[in-house]
């Protein structure tokens, strides 16, 4: 299979159809803007299924209040790939002293709010919303850390 020449994955409907795709095989939500660099495992597992041969959407930063945001692409072939990002969604949201923090390093312009509080738990449910019992994988720090509270 021919390697992508045209930089970023696509993170729209336009750009998944510039690149001739009908659907794509995984959609990757992630609770961090969309960066697409090796310090960041999104992008070295995103980039690692393309070279596979894969088609690999991203979503970064959806509105979780709706299901809509998780349609985007449509359904993907194989399914859905989730992280909350490169920090777990609560440390992002919280100090020690339980105080809301006014920014977020992963959001565009350090915007707050980005992101839900427990966003793999969250986004998972709005994509079993959306699309019922399609296949899901979670992973990152979140996925890692709340394994026994929210997984098991």
């Amino acid at each position: 299979m021919a390697k992508n020449t045209s930089g970023f994955l696509p993170v729209s409907a336009e750009e998944m159809a510039k690149r001739g795709w009908d659907a794509p095989d995984f959609v990757y939500v992630t609770g961090d803007a969309y960066v697409d660099h090796p310090s960041f495992g999104l992008a070295i597992i995103s980039r690692v299924l393309e070279d596979k041969g894969y088609r690999v959407c991203m979503l970064p930063q959806p509105d979780w209040h709706d299901k809509n945001a998780f349609m985007r692409f449509g359904r993907p072939k194989i399914g859905f790939l989730v992280t909350a990002g490169v920090v777990d969604s609560m440390v992002n949201h919280y100090t020690a002293a339980k105080k809301r923090r006014n920014s977020d390093a992963y959001s565009p312009g350090g915007k707050a709010g980005m992101r839900p509080d427990r966003a793999t738990v969250v986004y998972t449910n709005r994509i079993r919303e959306a699309y019922g019992n399609i296949p899901v994988g979670i992973g990152g720090v979140e996925a890692s850390l709340r394994r026994f509270a929210h997984y098991e």
